[in-house]
């Protein structure tokens, strides 16, 4: 899916708009744009960043 770019410049403080190669969605992530696939289409696996809960004490008071 081939996306044209607007033939006008970005505004200055605004990011270019970068869409996956494969499945077509825009991309926000630094390194989805980087790579210009997303994370769910990119072969690569990435450096997870898995949610680590650890059990806590309640805070007194509330």
């Amino acid at each position: 899916m081939d996306r044209q770019e607007a033939l006008t410049a970005t505004p200055p403080g605004l990011r270019r708009r970068v869409w996956c190669q494969e499945c077509g969605r825009e991309l926000t992530d630094p390194e989805s744009r980087r790579r210009r696939l997303g994370p769910e289409c990119d072969p690569d696996t990435r450096t997870s960043h898995t949610r680590h809960d650890a059990d806590q004490d309640p805070i007194p008071g509330l």
